[in-house]
């Protein structure tokens, strides 16, 4: 029979588990835009799931193409990037990636964790928020974040606005928008080329790790289809 302390303590756990999870915000990605504020940098925008706030998070290029290309799954870089790499270890030595969580802002900075387990024991790692959402996106786990830091960095943003999205609903289904990410104009030299073209361009720039560039042929490609 359990002990009068250890039934109390597992009271305890039971109403913090329940705090923690009342206080927290679904997020998902909306989209990743160039940023307006810092050269060479882009802007992570999410929003909440049940609500019109949104939390954009300046990352830099790499993370943000590892994210564009992990969430698009139609452009396979031919040598793994540093978040694939991640993924494999994990799935090799059975750790799960159960959710991540945008935990505190410092000074424009955001701090977030990694929520893991193995063999029923979880752990809290700290990371970066963009490698956090890096690798949230390659293993499907959901991303969080607390009602007071959407207070303070949150904004109502007009997604079809900043994305180029007219539509409402059409908004809840997308998950990136490559038109802003990597944009090709309609004077594109790309839209000269032939589709068997396109392809020829498209495997030389995946081969070598040019992935703006492949992302920019894969969406005059698209356009096509």
């Amino acid at each position: 029979m359990p002990s009068k302390f250890s039934f109390i303590e597992s009271i305890k756990a039971i109403f913090i588990f329940a705090e923690r999870y009342m206080s927290l915000i679904k997020l998902t990605i909306k989209g990743i835009s160039y940023s307006q504020t810092q050269s060479g940098a882009y802007a992570l925008v999410l929003s909440e799931m049940e609500g019109s706030r949104t939390l954009p998070i300046i990352i830099g290029a790499f993370e943000a193409q590892s994210i564009a290309i992990a969430l698009e799954k139609e452009i396979r870089p031919p040598r793994p990037l540093t978040h694939d790499l991640f993924k494999t270890l994990s799935d090799r030595f059975s750790i799960e990636i159960k959710e991540v969580i945008i935990h505190k802002l410092v000074d424009g900075v955001f701090f977030s964790s990694l929520i893991c387990e193995r063999d029923g024991v979880e752990e809290t790692i700290d990371t970066r928020t963009s490698d956090a959402i890096a690798i949230a996106v390659r293993f499907q786990a959901p991303i969080y974040t607390y009602e007071n830091i959407l207070d303070k960095a949150g904004v109502f943003l007009k997604i079809e606005d900043e994305l180029g999205l007219n539509d409402p609903e059409e908004m809840q289904e997308i998950s990136l928008d490559t038109d802003n990410l990597l944009e090709v104009g309609e004077d594109s030299s790309y839209s000269k080329l032939s589709i068997s073209e396109l392809n020829d361009e498209l495997e030389k720039a995946v081969s070598n790790e040019n992935y703006e560039l492949a992302a920019k042929i894969r969406d005059e490609i698209s356009k096509r289809s």
